[in-house]
Formats: C-alpha cells, structure tokens, sequence
C-alpha cells in the first residue's frame, strides 16, 4: 500500500486503485501526518492545520473522532492501523508499517542521485533525478491547497521538486544534451514567470543549440516578467549570463560545462 502526497492526496493499492478518505477532515488528518511522518505531532498542531486557526470549542473531541474514523478506513483496506496511526502525548504519529510513503522515496532517490553526481557518474545521476520527479502527480497536497496550512506546507513540498529539476538541469547540460532540454524547460515556464535559474538553463540549452537570438529573447523574457511584476532586475548571475552570450565566452561551450555553474547560479 502506498500512501501519496505529492500531488493530490491519495492511498494507492498495490493494483493501482485509488483508496483514500473521501471526507475532507480525514483527508487533511491523513496529508498532515504523511507529510510529518516518523515525528509526533501535537494535538494542538493537527487542531490548527484542520480548522485554520479558528478551531470550535469541540475541536480536541472532534479530532479524536476523526483519527478513530481514520483508522477505521486503513482497518478497511486490510493495514493495521493500531501499529500506523499511533497516540504519542501529545498527540499522534505516522510509522509506515508494511506501508510505502511517496515522498520518501523520493527523498531516497534524491540523496542516491547525489552520490551519483559526487563520484562522477552524471548519467546515473540524472535517471535517478528523473525518476524522482516522476512521483509527482502534480503540485504537492494538490486537493487541499486551499487550506491555509496545506497551502503553506504544499509549497515547501514543491522546492524540493524544484531543487531536483534544477540539480537534472545542471547534470543534462554537463552531459551535453542541450536539445532535448529545450523542450522539457519550456514546457515548464508559463506557470514559473520569474524563476530565473530555469530562465538560465533555457538560455544555455538554446545557445549551445545555436540558437543564439532565442536565447536572448529569454533573457529579455523574464526581465519584462521581473520588472512588471516586482519592480526589479533580473539577479546579477542572469545577466552575467546574458553578455556571456552576447561575447560568446567559451565558458558557454560543451567543453566548459564544469565552469557553466559559476555563470548561471553562482
């Protein structure tokens, strides 16, 4: 059984059906304590998260109530929910007995990608950072995003799939394959206007693809994003970046990818 937050939240048979709690209050019990797995958590944090700050007076005898129906839905699906879901003072904790949790494996992958990328094996690296990525389904806690404290947690979920994409980046283009990367970046742009590191990869993967005015264009791109939305100029990294490219500095060029680091996110 496979219990998954990275994207909508979801608890995945092993033959791909989809049984989560459909009821919204054990739904959010469930996300919070996924995404703090292995650690107590207060009574008093869950009551903030689930009712946002302004629980109701019955709020502790509620959240009892929805821990006892959240166990009664994992006795439903065959899991021991006493060795899951159990009552720490002062509060609760998820241990994944028998269970398998999405951000923990990704989490895995992350740290063997890195071990990859330390003993020199870009390759490896980046496959496992692509498998990495591939657990998500969409933004973290998608389903809930509209709760305050899932917002707020869903997001912190979301740098650390940013942090790889931008880690497989580094490693395609070290590994020369610039072309194939154009696409995959574009792809990722209409929702992150102003996230200039990808803007610096996209700006490499065209130069190196020859596509020198595109590759300005970009820049051009997100300095109009940055200086309507914000008021500001791109970061000093990014425009190093760009005269790099209007010089044509070889530090651009295949054989320059251990020194394209210090260009684009020094």
């Amino acid at each position: 059984m496979k219990f998954q937050v990275l994207g909508p939240v979801e608890i995945e048979t092993p033959d791909g059906a989809q049984v989560s709690p459909r009821a919204l209050k054990v739904r959010s019990l469930l996300a919070y304590l996924c995404a703090h797995h292995g650690e107590t958590v207060s009574s008093g944090r869950l009551i903030e998260a689930l009712w946002s700050g302004t629980p109701p007076q019955t709020a502790s005898t509620a959240l009892h109530v929805y821990v006892s129906k959240l166990r009664k839905h994992l006795q439903g699906l065959d899991l021991d929910a006493a060795s899951l879901i159990t009552t720490q003072p002062p509060g609760y904790r998820l241990r994944l007995v028998g269970c398998e949790l999405d951000v923990c494996e990704f989490d895995r992958l992350l740290a063997k990608g890195r071990e990859f990328s330390e003993s020199g094996d870009r390759a490896k690296a980046s496959e496992t950072l692509d498998r990495a990525i591939s657990l998500w389904r969409g933004p973290a806690l998608e389903d809930l995003r509209g709760i305050p404290a899932f917002e707020s947690l869903g997001r912190r979920l979301d740098e650390r799939r940013s942090f790889a994409r931008e880690q497989r980046f580094e490693l395609e283009l070290e590994l020369g394959n610039h072309k194939a990367l154009v696409g995959e970046i574009y792809s990722l742009l209409d929702d992150r206007s102003t996230w200039e590191n990808i803007y610096g990869y996209l700006m490499v993967a065209l130069y190196r693809s020859g596509r020198t005015a595109e590759a300005l264009a970009t820049y051009g791109r997100v300095r109009r994003n940055l200086v309507e939305d914000h008021g500001i100029e791109p970061a000093p990294r990014l425009q190093r970046l760009q005269h790099a490219i209007l010089t044509h500095d070889p530090s651009l060029d295949d054989c320059g990818a251990d020194r394209l680091v210090g260009v684009v996110v020094a």
